[in-house]
């Protein structure tokens, strides 16, 4: 407590900024006083620089593939030339391929992990590369944010989606390494697991309907006020942590326990002995009682809840 929740002086790169989730997020980072360096592939990446630049903020438009390695040395360059700092990383561009496992093609499990998972490893490693120096040449920690965007997928394993969960996985795995390792440099990496009604989400959530008046449940400006949370120095004891984030909402995930272990009765277990300890104690056991997180889907009625 006691730490600034505002982002005046900071300068924040945000990847798949152009629509949805990214656009948001670069406004609600910006509404909290960061200078933002949207990225996207195309010309709505400048739509929403005229936006925030409209709403009297300061933004630069960097338009390129988060999957081209060398697009992640250019944001931090572009965010340090234009407002002469780099804090705050929020990794989101991606797309969808989404198919059964029997579907699914090479190229619909290239794409996806290409743009997703070596999209988010390539923005990172250049954060990363440059928080390190700036920590050397500072002689002790410097301010560094990582906000990666993960998805329930992962949680789940999303039968119409093997490679976006596989992606996500990865994601969650690659933020847990960024958070310990640049740790001792004053940076913290965290990432989230968002519902929101986006252009990408469509066929899932299809249309918000009449709310009245009332912000949809599943707006992605709910999503960006925890990202823009997550991004200011209040949030600096937060690291490698994963939240689910959607409607009035936000839910910290636990790690992952040991439910059981077996051991052998002498050096090493037989193809028999496992045969005698687990056979016996998978009978009968549901089929949504795997290593899946089918709990989490416990926390949807409450959180929709509008009022």
């Amino acid at each position: 407590m006691g730490e600034t929740v505002s982002l005046e002086g900071r300068t924040a790169v945000i990847t798949g900024a152009g629509a949805g989730l990214g656009k948001a997020e670069a406004l609600a980072l910006a509404a909290a006083g960061a200078r933002v360096v949207v990225n996207d592939m195309g010309p709505a990446a400048h739509e929403v620089v005229d936006e925030i630049k409209a709403a009297g903020g300061e933004a630069v438009a960097v338009l390129g593939d988060v999957s081209d390695w060398s697009l992640g040395e250019r944001l931090v360059a572009e965010a340090v030339s234009n407002f002469g700092t780099f804090d705050i990383l929020v990794n989101n561009a991606g797309v969808i391929r989404d198919k059964m496992i029997f579907n699914l093609s090479e190229s619909d499990w290239d794409d996806v992990i290409r743009v997703h998972l070596k999209g988010h490893a390539a923005t990172s490693r250049a954060a990363a590369v440059y928080w390190r120096e700036a920590s050397k040449a500072a002689g002790g920690p410097v301010f560094g944010r990582v906000v990666n965007t993960s998805s329930e997928a992962f949680l789940f394993g999303s039968a119409g989606q093997p490679n976006y969960s596989a992606a996500k996985a990865g994601i969650t795995a690659l933020t847990l390494s960024t958070a310990q390792g640049l740790s001792r440099y004053g940076v913290t990496a965290n990432a989230i697991c968002p519902r929101a009604r986006t252009a990408m989400t469509a066929e899932a959530f299809g249309e918000a309907g009449d709310l009245a008046g009332a912000l949809d449940p599943l707006a992605p400006e709910r999503v960006g006020t925890l990202v823009s949370y997550l991004a200011s120095p209040a949030s600096h004891e937060i690291n490698g942590q994963v939240f689910v984030v959607y409607g009035k909402m936000v839910a910290l995930m636990s790690a992952p326990q040991v439910e059981n272990r077996f051991d052998a009765a002498g050096s090493a277990f037989t193809v028999d002995e496992l045969d005698q300890q687990l056979s016996s104690y998978f009978v009968g056991r549901g089929p949504y009682e795997t290593y899946a997180a089918y709990g989490v889907a416990e926390l949807e009625k409450p959180a929709l809840a509008i009022n």
